[in-house]
């Protein structure tokens, strides 16, 4: 009798601990879902600001370039400039 109440315990706190554990399981289960979801939210958020990073890096490079061919234009109208002005200057010497 002593002998399967001793046996009756174990089986009852067998299942006891593997109906728990396959409820820790689905509970560790669902916030790994949560967090895989808030991770990929969270890489698509970060790829957006990249890209976003990126197109500016663009817009800044192409204004440089039209700075650099201002630049240059600045300079050739300057020299034409000097140029013609010395022409009148020097006949006036």
């Amino acid at each position: 009798m002593e002998n399967s109440l001793r046996i009756l315990a174990v089986i009852s706190l067998s299942a006891v601990i593997l109906i728990s554990c396959g409820d820790l399981n689905r509970k560790v289960d669902e916030r790994i879902n949560r967090l895989m979801e808030k991770t990929e939210s969270l890489d698509s958020l970060i790829n957006n600001e990249v890209d976003k990073a990126l197109q500016l890096d663009s817009l800044i490079n192409k204004g440089i370039e039209k700075t650099k061919k201002l630049d240059s234009l600045i300079d050739s109208s300057s020299s034409r400039l000097d140029s013609l002005v010395k022409e009148k200057i020097n006949p006036i010497k």
